[in-house]
């Protein structure tokens, strides 16, 4: 029990620690854990503040269990929500200065929404895309080629 509660206070200073580096609210690819839980599922660490999720964006490499260890470093009340492929599932509020867990069962392939549900804090930011399994070259992804030429005809000022 006493090493549960070590590990329990270990995890927000991890992601602290972790959200620290490189560019704010970058990309994640999550691979199993080798926690002590049922299934082998895969844990992806999310920080809450006012007004985003890090990371912004998370890749897991396979469809299966997801564990969202989520931990509010804001100064209000915030939760997380997983939307998608027949899957909505949420935290209750999390108080500042808090953490959460969320276990969802993640079995398709593609994309989902990851955000705050409380009032209008998606809008204002927390959100997340979160990608199961890789994404074909032929189907998954949108790619938008844009061209943008300017001629000129010789009119005034010329």
């Amino acid at each position: 029990m006493a090493g549960m509660k070590r590990l329990v206070l270990l995890a927000p200073l991890v992601v602290v620690l972790a959200a620290c580096g490189g560019k704010s609210g970058g990309s994640k690819t999550v691979a199993a854990s080798s926690g002590s839980g049922s299934g082998g599922g895969q844990t992806i660490q999310v920080k809450e503040t006012e007004y985003k999720l890090a990371p912004s964006s998370f890749t897991v490499s396979k469809p299966g269990t997801v564990t969202f260890q989520v931990t509010n470093g804001g100064s209000i009340g915030h939760a997380l929500e997983v939307e998608g492929n027949g899957v909505e599932e949420k935290t209750s509020t999390i108080s500042p200065g808090s953490s959460a867990k969320l276990t969802v069962d993640l079995s398709k392939k593609g994309a989902y929404e990851v955000y705050c549900p409380i009032d209008s804090h998606r809008a204002m930011g927390m959100q997340a895309k979160l990608v199961v399994g890789s994404m074909s070259a032929g189907g998954g992804g949108t790619t938008t080629n844009q061209t943008t030429s300017t001629k000129s005809s010789g009119g005034y000022g010329y």
